[in-house]
Formats: C-alpha cells, structure tokens, sequence
C-alpha cells in the first residue's frame, strides 16, 4: 500500500509541533526548519528524541534552538570549533560530542538538506497541517490532497531558484576554484559551477554566482539571515540569495 501524504504528515506530527513551538518562542523560521530538520536527522528517523521536543519549556526549547542554530552556523566554516551542545547531547542515548559534528560534517549537511528537500517541504507545509487538522476533526470526509501517494523524489527547480549571489572585497576576489573547493570539500557534491563576473583591463571581479545543486543547500548556508559572511583563504565573501532581475518588455 502506497504512503500517502496524510501518513508522512502523521508520522512527523511531533516534527511538526516542535516547529510550531520554535516559531512560537520567535525563532526566525528558516532556523526552525533548519533546527528540526537536523533533530529528525540525528534521531534516524525513530522519533524518540522528536516525542519529547513539544512538552519542553519555552526556556529549554530555547536552549535547543540556540544550540542547533550554533552546530548548523559551524557546519558551513572550516576549521571550526564547535560550542558545548549539553541539552542535544543529553537528548540522545549515546550523547554526541562536538568532535561527532567535526567528523561527520559532510554526513550531517546531506542527510540535512534531503530532509529539507524531502519530507520537509510536508511538514514546514502550513496549508498542508491546516487540511490536516480539518480532516482530523471529523466533520470533512474526503480529501484527495492528503490522500495521494507521497513522492519522495526532490522537485527539480530552476537553476535561479538554486543560485546564491556572491560578493567581493574590493580589490580581494576569490577564485572561481577556491569557492568551488571550498564548499566540496566541507560539504561533498553540493555544487553544480561557479560564476565569476568577467571584467577587462586587469579590474578585478566584485561579484559572482554559486549554483547548488538543490535549493535546499542556500538554506543550510544562510541558516535563516538574509546575508551571511565566508572565509575562503583569508578572504571575506559575502553571500545571500539569489534575485534575478526582472526583464523588461519593450
């Protein structure tokens, strides 16, 4: 029998709620997804440590946001040192030391984005739960968007829709090279090419483009800001979602 998207919506109901408790304690709601699509990964998919998420108190679940947020933040450096995550640790029979974070970075940012990229898009989905607690109460009978089966294939977007705009330093570029590698090597085969502005006259380039292979990927980097900062060999990137411009009809 077939999973229908009611099943994936039911079985990620504690996911769902831990998200709703996050925006309600105002964590900003890409952090959230971010923050419990990473809980989801680390619980492998048993929902034990989910179970527990929406009876915590807003200072615990605080706490926990801050803390993903902070493993989430490190996952995009190199060379990073990550803080103490007491609260994740203790979630999590085994407990999970920084240096699991350390070693497995690539690991965590594939299994993360597939969440994001996956079952993700169903439970950040708010139209999605708000059919979902209609058909829960009874009083609506068939529903043929819950009901169809749940395809777990990654929607394939434009590679707009995928892209992050690059800026330079004056003066201080970065070499198409040096991003591409500096992004595989931290997070495997995220990256389909770089773009570098082309200048003349030995100016250097301010500006450039990354495409991802998933959109997933500008989620895990921006990790709910609007514009975050790289250091690729001592130089600062800046790096922010991608807005093509609009073309104008003549």
């Amino acid at each position: 029998m077939a999973i229908t998207v009611r099943d994936v919506l039911y079985f990620y109901r504690n996911a769902r709620a831990a998200y709703e408790r996050f925006i309600g304690i105002n964590v900003k709601q890409g952090k959230a997804r971010n923050a419990v699509a990473l809980l989801i990964w680390l619980d492998q998919g048993d929902q034990q440590v989910m179970s527990y998420l929406p009876g915590m108190t807003p200072t615990a679940l605080g706490h926990l946001a801050e803390e993903a947020t902070a493993i989430l933040d490190c996952l995009r450096e190199q060379n990073y040192v990550l803080p103490p995550t007491p609260l994740i640790s203790a979630l999590f029979q085994d407990g999970l030391c920084p240096e699991y974070f350390t070693f497995n970075q690539d690991l965590i940012v594939r299994g993360v984005t597939d969440i994001l990229a996956g079952v993700g898009t169903l439970v950040f989905d708010d139209r999605l739960y708000v059919l979902m607690r209609r058909y829960q109460t009874g009083l609506v009978g068939h529903m043929p968007e819950l009901e169809a089966p749940y395809n777990c294939d990654p929607v394939t977007v434009p590679e707009d829709c995928r892209s992050m705009f690059v800026t330079f330093s004056r003066g201080q570029p970065v070499e198409r090279d040096d991003i591409f590698n500096y992004f595989r090597e931290n997070w495997g085969d995220c990256i389909v090419r770089v773009l570098i502005e082309k200048t003349t006259r030995g100016k250097h380039p301010v500006y450039g483009r990354i495409i991802f292979k998933n959109e997933a990927f500008i989620n895990l980097v921006l990790n709910g800001e609007d514009r975050i900062s790289l250091d690729i060999n001592g130089r600062e990137i800046w790096l922010r979602k991608y807005n093509p411009r609009p073309h104008v009809v003549v």
